[in-house]
């Protein structure tokens, strides 16, 4: 899948950065830690509900669907940071 960033580029859908970004804001709060595993399971959460409702998928839709998901889970500091570290 691909996604179009910010400035309009073209880039591949990069599970990797959503994981490491994920860890980073759970590791600058003091909310229950999430494992590799975990933030793995987001990202691929994330990657399957933006291609069932979308062609042209951002980073802002993204950020917003890890966002959603974290809150989910009852992270809803790691969900803000996760969202701070994308402005």
């Amino acid at each position: 899948m691909y996604i179009t960033k910010k400035n309009g580029i073209v880039v591949l859908y990069d599970t990797e950065k959503i994981i490491n970004s994920i860890l980073k804001a759970n590791g600058d709060t003091n909310e229950e830690e999430i494992s590799r595993a975990t933030a793995s399971y987001i990202a691929d959460e994330t990657f399957d509900r933006l291609t069932k409702e979308k062609d042209i998928i951002t980073t802002q839709d993204i950020r917003e669907c890890v966002y959603d998901i974290l809150c989910k889970r009852n992270l809803p500091k790691t969900a803000r940071l996760y969202m701070d570290f994308h402005k």
